[in-house]
């Protein structure tokens, strides 16, 4: 994961981004990343529950 914390607070799932970070322009060059899962993440303590998450600007 670049740029992405989850956290479990009993049935509550808390992602924390940095959005004064970036990393780069997407393969297709229309975005810059700031944040992504690189696909589906397992979420912590909840295994079978998975998270997929981008976040990005126009370039």
């Amino acid at each position: 994961m670049k740029n992405v914390e989850m956290t479990v607070d009993g049935n509550v799932l808390t992602i924390r981004v940095d959005l004064s970070k970036e990393f780069g322009p997407s393969s297709s060059g229309k975005t810059i990343i700031i944040a992504s899962t690189e696909g589906n993440a397992a979420i912590p303590g909840r295994e079978e529950v998975k998270v997929g998450l981008n976040v990005y600007r126009k370039n």
